[in-house]
């Protein structure tokens, strides 16, 4: 997004966040929400719970502001009562809270929407903080660059010496350990770490909500296209299912799924708590006081991520729902086609209608008499001979050696040695001909690898035929190969049009 004024203008007009900052009950609105939502990790709240505690919030915002300000009697600060301020956050033109109802419940829920959330962690983001920590950033965007050049490495020359210096390092350190050299961080460098991992942690949370959101958006789409939908429920299905597989298959659809199968490990989750119970437990991250619920994050990203699994499975629910509705009513449709043709039967049985009525065409039974039926006619079975073949004399022995050297000088092509060939010499260009491909390795089976590089059909790259372009191929065909030229003095060529490898 470019900040230019005309997107800046209409982002302060439609943004939630936007708008939560500028609003002048933004104190009010920012820290209850923090206190209720995102400190204890809530992520759904009854609206009769949330509205007593803004009722209490609100009562003792009024007596410490009007003695503060020595207002006349009657004035208040925040007139209105909790509920309907409540509402009024989740109208459409604020969107700072999402108001829904649960399945099952008659009762309204009310969630944090991400926009808020993102406002709320801006507004803490402004305090001063008394330590800063720059090493463990640079030491995580260090490890994210080397962890992206080593994820794209192709060359596995290149990948065996980066383990191979890895090992290396690793030894040494085992070595200093084993005489007593143990390098441990500093004070200031377990604080920087600490820090870190806190606004991670943080931002994972509130990531959750986004991902939620839009679950949800697919969810409201779907609810409003069954409701308005007369056409036939595969082509409604397919649309469906089309969007959440672009959702799910999308670049955050597939880091979340991972993040989730990494954390419901029972081995990584006892390994957090012993991690986190280690950590807590040290001088320098204790003299920074963090909040106790660190204790427990991790569950509390499994609660943040078991919620986003179950608005999946309430969309799920709703398509077997619509499925289930669309059944019924046909039935329900065929019942009363059913009914009508009986009531229609049952009216004209006094008085039928003059004239032929119905005509069944075929009304005859077909008969077919057992002495009509073919009789079993056996199957010829052939009969085999028992021979032993002889060994031709002399006059016959040449062209049985003929015989047998042509039975046995079948060509097999490789086809994965050729692919691998042409990926190899892809690497370090972003295309090759046939013709070069020849030239750096000759060809070894004559006709028949060519043809197989002609046919050769491979994701990591594709064939182009430049009609163009004529090129002459050329090979010297093996002993044994070719009984033409047993000699071995001639070249055989062929010549086609250029055939290019391309990335």
């Amino acid at each position: 997004m470019t900040l230019d004024y005309a997107s800046l203008d209409q982002l302060r007009q439609t943004h939630p966040a936007w708008r939560l900052l500028a609003s002048p009950h933004a104190a009010l609105v920012a820290s209850f929400l923090q206190r209720v939502f995102i400190a204890p990790n809530l992520r759904v709240i009854a609206q009769a719970d949330l509205a007593e505690a803004l009722e209490d919030e609100l009562f003792g915002l009024r007596e410490r502001l009007t003695d503060r300000a020595g207002a006349r009697a009657g004035e208040s600060p925040f007139p209105k009562p909790a509920l309907d301020y409540l509402n009024d956050w989740a109208a459409g033109d604020k969107g700072w809270l999402r108001k829904f109802y649960a399945q099952g419940s008659d009762e309204p829920q009310f969630d944090l929407t991400p926009a808020t959330e993102r406002a709320i962690g801006w507004l803490a983001s402004l305090s001063q903080r008394q330590f800063v920590g720059t090493e463990s950033r640079l030491l995580t965007l260090f490890d994210l660059l080397k962890q992206m050049s080593e994820g794209s490495q192709t060359d596995a020359e290149a990948r065996l010496n980066e383990l191979q210096k890895r090992r290396d390092a690793i030894d040494a350190e085992m070595e200093r350990v084993r005489h007593g050299d143990m390098a441990l961080l500093d004070d200031t460098a377990l604080k920087d770490r600490f820090q870190q991992f806190m606004q991670i942690a943080r931002e994972l949370l509130s990531d959750f909500r986004e991902v939620e959101q839009n679950f949800q958006s697919l969810d409201r789409r779907v609810r409003e296209r069954i409701a308005l939908w007369d056409g036939s429920k595969g082509l409604l299905l397919a649309d469906i299912m089309g969007e959440r597989d672009a959702i799910s298959q999308s670049d955050q659809g597939r880091s979340f799924r991972a993040f989730w199968d990494f954390l419901m490990s029972s081995s990584r989750q006892d390994e957090l708590t012993q991690l986190l119970a280690h950590v807590l437990s040290l001088d320098p991250v204790a003299e920074l006081k963090p909040d106790q619920r660190i204790k427990r994050v991790h569950y509390d990203w499994l609660e943040a991520g078991e919620h986003t699994q179950r608005t999946v499975a309430q969309l799920s629910q709703q398509l077997r729902r619509f499925l289930d509705d669309k059944a019924w009513l046909e039935n329900r449709r065929i019942m009363d086609l059913l009914r009508s043709i009986e009531a229609r039967a049952l009216g004209l049985r006094d008085t039928p209608p003059p004239g032929e009525v119905m005509t069944v065409a075929d009304s005859a039974a077909e008969i077919d008499l057992p002495m009509e039926r073919p009789l079993h006619q056996p199957s010829v079975k052939p009969a085999i001979a028992a021979t032993v073949l002889v060994a031709d004399d002399e006059d016959g022995s040449a062209a049985s050696s003929a015989s047998l050297q042509a039975l046995y000088a079948q060509v097999v092509v490789d086809p994965t040695r050729l692919s691998r060939h042409v990926r190899r010499s892809l690497v370090d260009r972003a295309q090759v001909t046939l013709a070069e491909l020849c030239a750096t390795q000759p060809l070894q089976q004559g006709l028949a690898e060519l043809v197989g590089y002609l046919q050769l059909s491979d994701p990591g790259f594709k064939t182009v035929i430049d009609e163009t372009i004529s090129e002459i191929i050329s090979w010297q065909p093996e002993a044994g190969m070719d009984n033409n030229n047993s000699a071995g003095v001639l070249h055989k060529r062929a010549r086609l049009p250029r055939v290019i490898f391309v990335k």
